[in-house]
């Protein structure tokens, strides 16, 4: 079987791959496995001397990379760029952090010593998406081995050059040559490799169809499962926001990546005291954003990653608008080769819409009219997704109340649009998914967190 790369700005075939074989699958696991009986005895400092020139090599290579990610799956150059500086801070964040994050902690009680001891599991599978094919698999990465464990990254298919690139930067850094190691395998065979007994555990960042598999898959097998799955994130635009402050933040937000990211603004929440003048203002941007080649520096929205999920995205709009949404802008395919799609604006956005009740993965707005702060909050909550929130108010401390204790995510923030970064815990709740990455909390998801007790 073959796995296939498409530029999808122009829809030419870039590269084919051979997926691995049950026998090659079944090699590469039993090395990575010997590979981490060896890892897990080194020194926090070795550990980290290998880490750190991951982050310099990452630089060394950030062109090529971002050429690579902006080939395969459609990212602006810009953002390719300063996607590859994010998973080189992460590395050289957990080079510095992991041994204090894991140092024993003892704990006072009748025996003569007793303390909380952090142990690697062992071979850890990593399902990651093509949105962000370098930080999803870093994020992951950086923590895990410096904690001792081994790691087998699947990815997705259509970006399976940046998979082979990754597994060689760790190679290049340092690592031995099997802690880390790519396989190159469609989704139909996920499955039979988590119930692999080499396997001890599995972290997925995908759609929550995808979780569900993953997570009964693992279920029933025992192994532990860490979810990183879709997102409708809400932004609160209240009654006294800085609008213009505002509007730009959320249009950043909504257009990152072309749209295509699990914590893009989706679901535009507007007082309605304010909504006509928040709806001029941002329509007036969106429509100034340039669409096109992801390799031009003037553009601001590349294509989508394929054209199967613009296809979806347009079926969304589409049948939105005809169960009452209100198109402002954009909504139309247009000619010619690539998968691109207009940034696009939808109001009167309601229940039983797509727009209201889906995710929308690409440059689309949901904007939905409330009367008030608690109706606010109670649209916001009204979803099954629960990753990431934002609200805009100039009363700080009212921002903070909602933040803290009304918007039912998993990162909430105020004034800013939601992103991950290492020193925080980054994760969501309902069907966004369970466990955390990133920060003291992340690394701690891939070990056996022991109890030692001396008599």
């Amino acid at each position: 079987m073959k796995l296939q790369s498409i530029n999808p700005a122009t829809g030419a075939l870039i590269a084919e791959y051979d997926a691995h074989s049950p026998e090659q699958i079944e090699e590469i696991l039993q090395k990575v496995d010997r590979a981490f009986r060896l890892w897990r005895r080194t020194s926090f400092t070795d550990r980290a001397r290998s880490m750190r020139n991951v982050a310099r090599l990452l630089r060394e290579r950030k062109e090529s990379l971002a050429t690579l990610m902006s080939r395969e799956m459609g990212k602006l150059l810009r953002e390719g760029r300063a996607e590859v500086e994010k998973c080189a801070w992460v590395c050289e964040y957990f080079a510095d952090r992991a041994e204090d994050f894991l140092r024993n902690e003892l704990v006072e009680t009748e025996a003569r010593k007793s303390y909380v001891t952090f142990q690697p599991l062992g071979v850890i599978l990593a399902v990651m998406p093509w949105n962000f094919p370098l930080w999803q698999v870093f994020r992951f990465a950086a923590p895990a081995l410096m904690a001792g464990n081994a790691a087998v990254l699947k990815h997705a298919s259509n970006v399976s050059g940046c998979a082979l690139a990754i597994e060689d930067l760790f190679r290049s850094a340092g690592f031995p040559p099997d802690v880390f190691r790519t396989l190159l395998v469609p989704s139909s065979g996920v499955e039979a490799i988590i119930r692999h007994p080499v396997i001890r555990a599995v972290t997925l960042t995908g759609s929550t169809p995808a979780g569900k598999a993953v997570a009964a898959a693992a279920g029933s097998v025992i192994k532990k499962t860490v979810l990183e799955l879709g997102g409708s994130d809400p932004y609160l635009i209240l009654e006294d926001a800085d609008l213009d402050a505002a509007v730009h933040t959320c249009v950043a937000s909504r257009l990152i990546n072309s749209g295509q990211s699990c914590i893009a603004a989706k679901r535009f929440i507007v007082v309605e005291a304010v909504r006509e003048a928040f709806e001029e203002k941002f329509v007036g941007e969106m429509a100034a954003k340039k669409v096109g080649d992801p390799t031009d520096p003037t553009t601001d929205v590349g294509p989508l990653a394929r054209l199967d999920l613009r296809d979806e995205l347009h079926r969304q709009v589409t049948e939105s608008i005809e169960k009452g949404a209100h198109c402002l802008l954009g909504g139309k395919i247009p000619e010619g080769p690539g998968a691109f799609y207009p940034p696009t604006v939808l109001t009167q956005v309601a229940p039983g819409q797509p727009a209201y009740e889906e995710e929308l993965f690409g440059p689309v707005a949901a904007i939905i009219p409330v009367a008030d702060e608690r109706a606010a909050i109670e649209v916001a909550n009204r979803s099954r997704f629960g990753l990431g929130a934002a609200v805009f108010t100039r009363d700080l401390a009212r921002g903070e109340r909602i933040a803290a204790r009304e918007l039912e995510a998993g990162c909430c923030f105020v004034n800013d649009f939601v992103r991950s970064d290492p020193r925080l815990p980054f994760g969501g709740v309902k069907e966004s998914g369970y466990g955390r990455e990133l920060s003291h909390y992340g690394i701690k998801e891939f070990v056996n967190i022991k109890t030692v007790y001396i008599k």
